[in-house]
């Protein structure tokens, strides 16, 4: 079987987005389909990691369309605007222009990719080299609509993958468009698609229910995980001379970490011999609307390393005594966990999640992972913090993670499923 997995972002694109695309590439050979890729030739992006190339088999046939975006830092300078509290003519006219792109730009600003991501596309189903199905992942959710022009092909089947929710993206992502406008694009094309794949069960759950019209045996739950082959046998361990706890991540409002810093700001009024003990590494971006947060956060050793390769990543990882998985307060992250969860989960270090209750909660809970507590609580965290901190001092070894029932989610075994997903979609395609 032949399939083309879309997806805006790939490697040399770097960031969680493009591991769950990346890691079918590799491993649906194992299980019988030969998996091809259409993506951006020039992405308008934040992050780049060219070490994730590794992992693309050789002879891959990766076919890249370009974009009619502006740069990142365009993009990144009008969301600068629209946010401002400016009152000046000049600050009104950019947050004027701004809107106006938002609301034409509907469902995300890559809409812009799809003139040339169609025409390639187009090209492929005409070919002799047409694949049996084509799995779209988003977000961004525009690549969807591509959806209509692959049903043009007789008995190609479609397959929508949601790695993130298409609601929750809309109202918590930068530079989103009309929620409106996208729940009507979002009835459209789950009409024309053959199946259905989610991260989540609680994502799988809330489509249904939105959309009463979708057959549940065709949507189905497949969560991201971890790739064994990521880890080498001789990762660095935690240092002796201080507590290190590590999120590795982007910052921004979905996982704004305003509350572990007033907690850490508790701890140093409190108790600062026990806090100077602490050292919190950020790795991965943070957008300026959290940064404010950070002001001063140097003394109370928090640490802000930017994005770092993802083997580069792990390896702090590893040699952090604890890590941290955060989902601030916002609406829809009930039904949301973080991709890095399950790296964590393989690492075997304890996990301090500050989430509300909901999927994030109940996977930690559910594996034994460590400890819950509310993103803004911050007494309740800073009491946590200094647990952690008297056992570490005390020399008391921190409690390792159960870690039960995690192979499911190995990515080999999840490309399974994903192959298992294609094959049916197919079938219902030529029926």
């Amino acid at each position: 079987m032949r399939a083309l997995l879309v997806s805006y972002a790939f490697p040399p694109v770097g960031g969680a987005g493009v591991q769950r695309v990346l890691k079918l590439v590799k491993y649906l050979p194992r299980h019988g389909i030969t998996a091809s890729v259409l993506t951006a030739s020039d992405p308008s992006v934040p992050l780049l990691d060219a070490s994730l190339e590794r992992d693309i088999p050789a002879g891959t046939e990766v076919l890249r369309a370009r974009t009619f975006e502006p740069g990142y830092r365009t993009k990144k300078l009008a969301w600068q605007a629209s946010a401002s509290a400016a009152d000046s003519i000049a600050s009104r006219l950019k947050r004027g222009l701004v809107g106006l792109g938002r609301s034409l730009l509907v469902p995300d600003p890559q809409l812009l990719w799809l003139p040339a991501a169609q025409r390639t596309l187009l090209g492929r189903l005409r070919s002799e080299h047409a694949d049996d199905a084509v799995l779209i992942s988003g977000p961004p959710f525009s690549q969807f609509l591509l959806t209509a022009l692959v049903r043009l092909r007789p008995k190609t089947a479609v397959v929508l993958d949601y790695r993130d929710e298409w609601s929750t993206t809309a109202s918590a992502f930068e530079m989103s468009g009309s929620a409106r406008v996208s729940a009507q694009l979002e009835r459209a094309v789950l009409r024309g698609a053959h199946a259905v794949t989610t991260a989540t069960d609680e994502f799988r759950s809330a489509l249904l229910a939105r959309f009463p019209f979708l057959d549940p045996a065709r949507v189905i739950a497949i969560p991201n995980g971890y790739d064994p082959e990521d880890f080498r046998p001789d990762l660095p361990a935690p240092p002796p001379d201080r507590f290190i706890l590590t999120y590795a991540g982007t910052v921004f409002r979905l996982t704004s970490a305003s509350g572990l810093l007033n907690a850490v700001r508790l701890l140093h009024e409190r108790a600062p011999d026990l806090a100077r003990l602490l050292e919190i590494r950020f790795i991965g971006r943070i957008v300026d609307t959290e940064e404010h947060y950070f002001h001063g956060s140097e003394a109370l050793g928090i640490r802000r390393l930017g994005y770092l390769e993802h083997t580069r990543a792990l390896e702090m990882l590893a040699e952090s005594h604890a890590v941290l998985c955060i989902l601030d307060q916002v609406s829809g992250v009930e039904r949301i966990y973080p991709a890095k969860i399950f790296e964590i989960m393989q690492l075997g270090r304890p996990c301090l999640a500050l989430t509300p209750e909901g999927a994030l909660a109940t996977l930690v809970r559910r594996h034994r992972l460590g400890e819950v507590i509310a993103p803004r609580d911050s007494e309740a965290i800073a009491a946590a913090l200094s647990r952690m901190l008297r056992a570490f001092r005390d020399g008391n070894p921190t409690l390792t993670p159960a870690l039960i029932d995690i192979g499911r989610f190995d990515r080999r075994h999840q490309a399974g499923q994903f192959a298992d997903v294609l094959r049916m979609a197919v079938a219902r395609a030529r029926a």
